[in-house]
């Protein structure tokens, strides 16, 4: 027993270098916070808040320390990360009035920010993103599968989403890597864009769909595969199964059939002989 222990030390010595779980949690809770739901004892005092921006710096940068990463690059990765925070609240400024005027049940902006999962999913894989574009290894995918369990919404930190974007009653919803989302996109819960199938082999392969500007996706539909496009302004009705393109302008719905079930209190009469 004690010469496992010793090997598995070892070996989780040599191949895992990642941060404190919680620590990048905490990080990715109180930017998030800082930029729509700042503290009003902070807010109501500008140095106090430059000071807790400060902090949000550093505990970034010790983060990146615990990833192995040198000092100096550490340091320039978060400074290229602040520095494009003020894009990434602009853009989530757009995601947050998307929701507001499209969604009647939203009354004001604040609601969005307090109360929206889809929104809170939303600003957390945008930050994801900017980590993954500066090729910082693990931490987006932890930003993003944080979310995922707060939130019951699993965007992967590669999927590249355009401006506008609106998720309406955020929950269990899929959004795969390679996936290419246009401006002015509206899903809903439970939609999937994913893969038609999984192979390891595909792994630096579009096998993610591409939804066009202003496509709106209803509840429960499924859009699979890599090659799949689906034309701007095109509407995807509940629980359809796309795998192939669809063409601009389109109306994508499943045809259901009604029909009246008999209303007598008896069953069909049976007829026989004694």
């Amino acid at each position: 027993m004690l010469d496992f222990l010793t090997t598995l030390f070892e070996n989780n010595k040599k191949k895992y270098v990642f941060s404190d779980k919680k620590k990048s949690e905490d990080f990715v809770k109180k930017l998030f916070h800082t930029l729509f739901t700042p503290d009003q004892n902070i807010l109501n005092n500008a140095i106090c808040f430059k000071k807790h921006y400060k902090k949000l710096q550093i505990l970034l940068y010790e983060i990146f320390i615990e990833l192995d990463i040198n000092e100096k690059d550490s340091n320039n990765l978060t400074q290229v990360f602040f520095k494009e925070v003020p894009n990434i609240y602009k853009t989530l400024i757009i995601d947050a009035n998307a929701i507001l005027k499209s969604d009647p049940a939203a009354t004001v902006i604040e609601e969005i920010y307090l109360s929206y999962p889809g929104f809170f999913a939303t600003a957390l894989y945008r930050m994801a993103h900017q980590l993954w574009i500066q090729n910082v290894p693990i931490l987006p995918r932890l930003i993003t599968e944080y979310a995922h369990s707060k939130t019951g919404v699993d965007i992967h930190a590669s999927a590249k989403i355009g401006k506008a974007f609106s998720v309406d009653h955020g929950t269990g919803i899929v959004i795969g890597s390679s996936t290419k989302i246009g401006d002015k996109v509206r899903i809903y819960q439970g939609v999937t864009l994913g893969a038609i199938y999984v192979d390891k082999k595909l792994a630096n392969i579009k096998r993610h769909p591409t939804i066009e500007d202003r496509v709106t996706i209803y509840a429960g539909a499924t859009v699979l595969g890599g090659e799949t496009v689906i034309g701007h302004d095109s509407v995807l009705g509940g629980n359809v199964w796309v795998t192939k393109s669809i063409p601009p302008f389109s109306i994508v719905y499943q045809k259901s059939e009604i029909k009246m079930r008999n209303n007598s209190p008896f069953p069909d009469p049976i007829n026989f002989m004694i």
